[in-house]
């Protein structure tokens, strides 16, 4: 046994900091356990140790390191008493009256010096996009509003409306059990059962190397919950395999990447802005997965569809018998590591709150990779110590990404901006659902370019849910629609970073693979239109609708794909391919006339190309 926190060739400073993400990853599972602690603490210490483990493990470059400066060490030291502050004069807290009571020099120095480091932290994990965002925000309170800057501070730093509020709540309960739920799987060989899993399923079919990219990456980014790190973990088998198959080094690395992206959007675990969505909403978990189930299965129906088509066009065929695996076999050497994601399942069915749920899972993971000899080998005291230290440093992100947009989010409250933007949309769009709707989609984009989707959902719910809700829209489809074009922020060019993971592994050219990734993921774009226009797509109303609506979704979602990829029952011309586009944007809006529209435009293709295919057979001499 050689366990890393042990190891010599580690300076003692960085195996410290591997003692303390263990303990950080068992505090929270203690937690979980035994009921969380009054809410300053619990968030109070969360956001303290994940300061001071990103100033012990991130350099000022952003890369990982095991020898950290001194400097640093001091820096992580005051940030983690300065965010420990509230919890530790607890009673005085509680006492003074918010905004009436003025605040104490010593409140004052801490606080600005918690929301400077936590602005360096932030920058440090996710780059210079977040707290550039959180920095304009308090310029803006401080600059055009006559809020005074010690109410600002307040709000940030002695509420739970600011730094410590429901983003980081959701942080320090819901995502860290669930990011170390991911990491235990992983480590237990889940990795290589959805990778066998989809080669079985998948493998012999037409395409087969992209559809098992898709089957995959989806499977995986339901439990991952990260559109990066999926490409990276089921890229480097997926990708090399569709170059060699026959794809385009930039269709194939938009492939995994739109894939990975919509892991995000796909139940069990999604993604983790799911559980703050679910905070927000008001309502357990389960329901947000209800919700988000329809539209998951549309995104990826279409991608598994512009994956066929392009397979049809390009001649691809399916998965080399040498790399095929026995659906049977499987399942009788790890189907079995499927277990902990029934529990957390069923766990939700019963009624269990999702940190009850997702507890369940991590108890569950070691005991269920024992049962069998073909994965007891995993389970080793340094495999579960490494699972722990790696789902703890994967909190880091988050917890940064959550406290930051808790600065953004507590400035839009107490300056009324809010309020403001959303009667600017209302103004812009003239009260025009469409145009509201058109001016949010651009705004999601560009709030969640290069910033992780948690925190750019954050800010919208903020900014562009209220507007939306006026204008008649239902807040949870509201809240879906802004959660979706955060996530597809990941593969939409400028920054799009999915794509930039993926062509790592792909060696393509940016810009052919940028646009491939727009063209597979467009379905994304559509179908939050489709569910606001009609939320019988998010399973409200009665089940004939519901069915009704759906088979009308899926089939518009089909010929878009098929459009956009230039084959249906044969190659497209520019002028086919154009009236089928058109064709498929008729299925968004739930009106029998223009649903007949769409189906008379498919029915048109269809016969023009059966027509042309018969030709050559009556007329050989063309």
């Amino acid at each position: 046994m050689n366990l890393s926190i042990f190891d010599r060739n580690i300076p003692l400073i960085g195996r410290i900091a591997r003692v303390i993400l263990i303990g950080m990853a068992l505090w929270h599972l203690y937690v979980a356990f035994a009921g969380p602690p009054n809410p300053y603490v619990m968030r109070g210490t969360h956001v303290a140790l994940a300061l001071l483990l990103i100033f012990l493990t991130v350099n000022r470059q952003g890369m990982l390191t095991e020898r950290p400066r001194w400097l640093d060490v001091g820096l992580g030291i005051v940030a983690c008493l300065a965010a420990l502050y509230p919890s530790l004069n607890l009673e005085y807290v509680y006492q003074r009256f918010l905004y009436v009571d003025p605040l104490l020099p010593m409140d004052m120095v801490v606080g600005i010096v918690l929301v400077v480091l936590l602005l360096e932290g932030a920058r440090r994990m996710l780059g210079p996009v977040l707290p550039i965002t959180a920095m304009l925000f308090m310029a803006y309170g401080l600059t055009f509003t006559s809020t005074l800057p010690s109410v600002i501070l307040e709000q940030l730093f002695m509420t739970t409306e600011g730094i410590f509020g429901i983003p980081i709540s959701v942080s320090a309960t819901y995502m860290v059990l669930f990011i170390l739920f991911g990491s235990l799987v992983e480590r237990m060989g889940v990795g290589q059962l959805f990778m066998d899993f989809a080669v079985a399923l998948t493998g012999r079919q037409v395409g087969g190397p992209a559809k098992v990219a898709c089957v995959t990456s989806g499977m995986f980014g339901s439990v991952s919950g990260s559109a990066v790190a999926n490409v990276m973990t089921t890229g480097t088998f997926s990708i090399p395999l569709m170059k060699r198959m026959g794809f385009k080094p930039a269709f194939a690395g938009a492939v995994e990447a739109v894939a990975s992206t919509g892991g995000q959007i796909m139940p069990p675990v999604m993604g983790a802005a799911a559980f703050v969505m679910a905070e927000y909403l008001g309502v357990g978990y389960l329901q947000v997965a209800a919700y988000a189930i329809v539209p998951a299965i549309l995104f990826y129906v279409a991608l598994f569809a512009a994956v066929h088509f392009e397979a049809r066009r390009m001649g691809v065929g399916s998965v080399p018998a040498e790399d095929q695996v026995p659906m049977m076999q499987v399942l009788r050497e790890r189907g079995h590591l499927f277990i902990p994601l029934a529990i957390i399942i069923g766990v939700l069915l019963q009624g269990y709150s999702a940190p009850y749920a997702a507890l369940c899972g991590v108890v569950s993971v070691i005991p269920t990779a024992a049962l069998r000899k073909t994965t007891r080998h995993y389970v080793t005291l340094d495999n579960i110590l490494g699972a722990l230290e790696n789902g703890a440093r994967n909190v880091l992100s988050i917890a940064a990404a959550c406290a930051c947009a808790g600065i953004v989010v507590g400035v839009i409250d107490i300056t009324g901006l809010g309020l403001t933007f959303s009667n600017f949309v209302i103004s812009a769009a003239q009260d025009t659902l469409l145009i509201a709707l058109l001016l949010s989609m651009v705004a999601g984009i560009i709030l969640g370019m290069g910033m992780p989707t948690t925190p750019a959902y954050i800010v919208q719910v903020a900014l562009l849910v209220p507007a939306l809700v006026k204008l008649g829209v239902q807040v949870e489809a509201a809240h879906l629609f802004v959660f979706y074009f955060a996530i597809l922020s990941a593969i939409t060019p400028p920054v799009a970073m999915a794509v930039y993971a993926a062509n790592t592994l792909s060696q393509a050219k940016i810009v052919e693979a940028s646009w491939a990734a727009v063209k597979l993921g467009a379905t994304g774009f559509i179908v939050p239109f489709m569910f606001v226009y009609e939320p019988a797509i998010l399973l409200q109303g009665d089940w004939f609708h519901i069915f009704m609506v759906i088979a009308q979704a899926t089939l518009g979602v089909v010929l878009l794909a098929a459009a956009l990829q230039r084959y249906f029952f044969g190659r497209l011309r520019p002028l086919q391919a154009m009236v089928l586009f058109a064709g498929s944007l008729c299925f968004i809006y739930p009106d029998w006339r223009v649903t007949l529209a769409g189906l008379t435009c498919a029915g048109v293709i269809w016969f023009t190309q059966t027509l042309r295919q018969s030709k050559p057979l009556t007329q050989p001499g063309e």
